[in-house]
């Protein structure tokens, strides 16, 4: 193989495909960045088994053919290059890069070892918009909780059906859940969970990416593919593999009916929490006071090694009086996942799950269940 290549254009795939590259002592194969030479393209490849990631480089091709070497020290040595053209060539299993002043030889691996990633060519898809699809993950994958006995909910749950997309994390302490609408309707419903991880690597890999994202599916793997913006190929794709069981019916416990709702502004309601997190002590109760004769919510916290604190806030409420205890670090993970100025803060019973909706927008819900009072 032998290409010439923007030096920035080769450093900004490698900084991606070596997001899911680490030190595998009993696989060092994996260490490694597969560079494949096609028509008018290099394909950089890296995988770790669970996930996989392939970027394609418009760039000069002069030779086809393939190289493996090691992911991370070829991105910094690129990084440290001049910001002009490189030539890269392979000879056996070694890759030679040359630039004005510079020769490098860079040894290599057999491409033969490097595993094979899956292929997606008759696979059903749908499409989404890139950014949705990015904002909705990132409002939901803090929450989910790895458990080795229930792996299901170590990941992120999505359901398409006819013109909507959810997105689902849960801890079984709380969960979110974000709706996409779908311009187009799909024809077929699914379903699938993916491992925390790999819904990390998407979002950051396509964070501020704009196009449409096609999603393909298989019985374990699911691909995401953004095209090229300047013609009709693959830009990205990360494949994952997915995780087997059923999501739990989530649906069922999110309450319909509320003892009270509060109004609240969201920045006001997140400094007080936080505020008070500094007096909660060692199990992190937060108190939350709710007057509807004054339209007030006092928040409350009290360690009996540091003291207590008390504030309070002007809320529009609804309902009956009531005192309900959380982990703050549950509602400022909420608090954060909104972004509106105003918040709805839903209470159903004392003991029972409370809903946090942005107010103006019925798309995203935080479900979090209380902690015994203080």
């Amino acid at each position: 193989m032998k290409i010439e290549i923007l030096k920035e254009n080769l450093k900004n795939g490698l900084n991606i495909v070596e997001k899911i590259v680490g030190k595998n002592l009993s696989l060092p194969i994996l260490n490694n960045v597969l560079i494949d030479i096609e028509d008018s393209f290099v394909n950089l490849v890296s995988t770790d088994l669970e996930t996989s990631i392939k970027i394609w480089i418009l760039t000069k091709i002069i030779k086809k053919g393939k190289v493996v070497v090691p992911a991370k020290f070829l991105s910094s040595f690129v990084a440290s290059l001049p910001n002009e053209k490189i030539t890269m060539e392979a000879k056996g299993q070694d890759l030679y890069i040359e630039c004005e002043n510079l020769k490098t030889q860079i040894q290599g691996y057999n491409p033969e070892d490097f595993p094979i990633i899956p292929k997606f060519d008759d696979a059903e898809y749908l499409e989404v918009d890139s950014k949705k699809l990015c904002q909705s993950i990132s409002q939901v994958v803090d929450i989910a909780f790895t458990s080795a006995s229930r792996p299901e909910i170590s990941g992120i749950y999505f359901n398409f059906s006819k013109n909507n997309i959810k997105v689902v994390a849960t801890d079984s302490f709380r969960l979110a859940e974000k709706n996409i609408h779908l311009e187009t309707p799909i024809k077929k419903e699914y379903s699938f969970i993916l491992p925390q991880k790999p819904a990390r690597e998407i979002m950051n890999i396509l964070d501020g990416k704009e196009g449409t994202l096609k999603i393909y599916f298989s019985n374990n793997q699911v691909l995401f593919e953004l095209p090229m913006a300047e013609v009709k190929h693959p830009q990205i794709q990360i494949t994952s593999r997915l995780i087997d069981g059923e999501y739990p019916n989530y649906q069922d416990i999110i309450p319909n009916k509320f003892k009270t709702n509060v109004v609240l502004k969201r920045d006001e309601f997140l400094n007080q929490i936080k505020t008070a997190s500094l007096f909660s002590g060692k199990v992190n109760e937060v108190k939350l006071i709710v007057n509807p004769e004054k339209n007030v919510v006092e928040v409350f916290s009290k360690s009996s090694d540091i003291g207590e604190n008390k504030s309070s806030l002007s809320a529009k409420i609804e309902g009956e009086a009531v005192e309900v205890a959380f982990n703050y670090k549950f509602l400022v993970d909420g608090l954060l996942n909104i972004k509106s100025s105003e918040v709805t803060f839903d209470i159903s019973k004392e003991d029972g799950p409370c809903l946090l909706k942005p107010v103006g927008d019925n798309n995203y819900i935080y479900m979090v269940m209380p902690i015994k009072s203080i």
